[in-house]
């Protein structure tokens, strides 16, 4: 009944719009899915993207929040603001799913994962994310899709802006930026503070033995660019990106229900970069970025734990224009990463050389993409990864798409020298898939319909099987589903809906893979009544599957988590042409739910902002 629901209520909210002849909005520039600049409407993997108009006016308090209004994302959180996130996407692992800031890779080379509850928005100008297989494109995680986060950069003439907001639990949030262009240099300075009390993260009701006060958490971002144009074939740019947050937690198995635990968090990112174009067909940009994640532990204020990963990458990206319709990219990588940690790992550096081509080509109405990668490491060897694409125009309006390709993910430094204790194995082999999808794709009068279906297979999963519990290329799964999404704007009306139909699951076992749901739905109306912008978001996720070891017992149970929907709402009232009211309300009806089992969730949470743009 519930998968009727859903399946209705989609249906009825794109059937209405799509007679109502709405202006055709200005096309998009993205450079995610081919690594080059390309109309929206020209891509063949299925991307979403996120303006910097749609961040800020969404109000939405954090990246986690944001994300899970896409197609295809989960987000799961232990505990609420600013706690361990996890993003699955098209139910792939959440080590699947490769992070991008400014084209940087800013992970953790021991959990493979990207600590996104860290990266504030007041930061970021743009949101890029490519559903499917680009391992041809970007290397090893991505084989659910990349998030490509942009950030401010600086634009017209200098102008300043801030923004401060008070919320539930104690929530508070203080923005200010600076940036425009002088002559041949343009600049952006953003600073940010967000700090909150937060409720505990850790159910104790199913765990009794951890901490039942409130878990905060405190952040403070600094992000710096600057650009300056020699000549019209000439740019040279900087930026800094630097983001600390500190964050308390629960631990069940502590000594005592008293004792406190905190992690200090940071990610950085500097970068630079030279783009030339050499001549008339042939642009060329040379990168230097070097991407930190940091993160250290504490227990009752002694630090008891550390670990920092440091990513040196170089890259040389050439893009040939063939003719108007035709171009090729043609790119060397070398990325280094190094470790260092209070655990004793075997070995603490790694480096990956990269040859990456690709070609984009339109005939007509048909589009074509192809794209080859070899990532050579130098601990497991080669992965070589592909892409074939294909695009047609049909029927004025209507577009049809479909492509093949495989991706690779390379085992992290815990899989392979982490202490033998814990189960490492140096002789592992990447994790690999195999994804084939197919598309059909509306766009009219400002009406947008998406139709994807997906088919992932996944092997040599990495798994520590009983009873020595050594990591072993073993698993297997496979992801099929199809999503469906519509965006439109019909006066001063503008609809947003999606919904995914997954199934994730153990190709040994038939087993749903754990914390995805089958089904997920998104529905988001906004409405312009004079000043006033209002707006509605219903959210739906299904049910999950989670497991939990008792920290008296330590027994692990298979435990089910609840389906669940939330109602969250928004109104953005213009004072001035500067100042900006912003009103949220996120859980309406204080939904009790879990993303996670036995870790609590934000109930009704209301905050309110102003935003100052000179």
């Amino acid at each position: 009944m519930k998968r009727k629901l859903i399946t209705v209520a989609l249906f009825g909210a794109i059937a209405f719009p799509l007679a109502a002849h709405a202006e055709t909005p200005m096309e998009l520039v993205i450079v995610t899915p081919t690594r080059m600049p390309q109309s929206l409407d020209k891509a063949i993997a299925d991307t979403t993207v996120l303006t910097e108009q749609d961040i800020r006016k969404s109000g939405a308090p954090d990246v986690p929040t944001l994300l899970r209004s896409m197609a295809g994302v989960e987000v799961v959180q232990s505990g609420g603001l600013g706690k361990v996130s996890s993003t699955f996407m098209r139910g792939t692992n959440s080590s699947h799913v490769l992070v991008l800031l400014d084209g940087v890779r800013i992970n953790s080379a021991t959990s493979g994962t990207t600590a996104l509850e860290h990266i504030m928005l007041d930061s970021i100008e743009r949101i890029e994310v490519v559903r499917g297989n680009v391992s041809s494109l970007y290397g090893s995680e991505a084989i659910g899709g990349v998030i490509q986060f942009f950030t401010k950069q600086g634009h017209g003439a200098p102008a300043f802006n801030a923004s401060a907001g008070l919320g539930s639990h104690g929530t508070k949030r203080l923005a200010a930026g600076f940036s425009g262009g002088v002559d041949a240099t343009s600049f952006s300075v953003n600073v940010g503070k967000v700090k909150t009390d937060g409720v505990s993260a850790i159910n104790t009701q199913i765990a009794p033995t951890a901490n039942p006060d409130n878990d905060g958490y405190d952040n403070t971002t600094f992000n710096a660019q600057v650009k300056h144009t020699i000549n019209a074939e000439h740019q040279l740019s900087a930026s800094l990106f630097s983001t600390r947050g500190d964050s308390q937690y629960d631990n069940p198995f502590n000594a005592a229900t008293t004792d406190l635990n905190n992690t200090k968090a940071s990610i950085e990112k500097l970068s630079l970069s030279s783009d030339d174009q050499l001549n008339a067909m042939w642009h060329s940009k040379l990168n230097w970025a070097r991407g930190t994640d940091d993160s250290k532990d504490y227990l009752n204020g002694v630090e008891n734990g550390n670990i920092k990963t440091v990513s040196n990458q170089l890259a040389w990206q050439n893009e040939l224009k063939i003719t108007d319709t035709q171009r090729i990219n043609l790119a060397v990588e070398r990325l280094g990463q190094s470790v260092s940690s209070s655990t004793l790992f075997t070995q603490t550096t790694r480096s990956v050389n990269s040859l990456l081509g690709g070609y984009v080509g339109e005939y007509g109405a048909q589009q074509v993409q192809l794209n080859w990668r070899q990532d050579r490491y130098s601990d497991f060897g080669t992965a070589n990864t592909g892409l074939l694409g294909y695009g047609l125009v049909f029927a004025d309006s209507w577009r049809a798409t479909a492509s093949v390709s495989n991706a690779f993910k390379a085992p992290t430094f815990n899989d392979m020298y982490a202490p033998v204790a814990w189960g490492s194995n140096p002789n592992l082999l990447p994790e690999y898939a195999n994804n084939r999808e197919v598309g059909l794709h509306y766009a009219s009068s400002g009406q947008h319909v998406d139709l994807v279906y997906f088919d992932n297979r996944i092997h040599d999963l990495i798994n520590y099987p009983a009873p020595t519990y050594t990591a072993q290329n073993t698993d297997r799964a496979r992801i099929d589903g199809t999503e469906l999404s519509y965006a439109g704007e019909f006066g001063d009306t503008r609809l947003n809906a999606n919904a995914t139909l997954q199934n994730p699951r153990d190709t040994a076992t038939d087993q749903t893979l754990l914390r995805r749901a089958k089904r997920l739905a998104n529905l988001a109306v906004t409405q312009q009544i004079s000043a006033w912008k209002v707006g509605g978001e219903w959210q739906y996720s299904g049910e999950r599957a989670d497991i939990y070891t008792d920290a008296t017992t330590f027994v692990t149970t298979r435990e089910t988590l609840t389906s669940y929907s939330l109602i969250n709402i928004t109104a953005n009232y213009d004072i001035s042409k500067q100042l900006k009211l912003l009103l949220r309300a996120d859980n309406l009806f204080n939904k009790d739910y879990m993303q996670a089992y036995s870790y609590n969730t934000l109930g009704r949470t209301l905050f309110v902002g102003l935003n100052y743009q000179q």
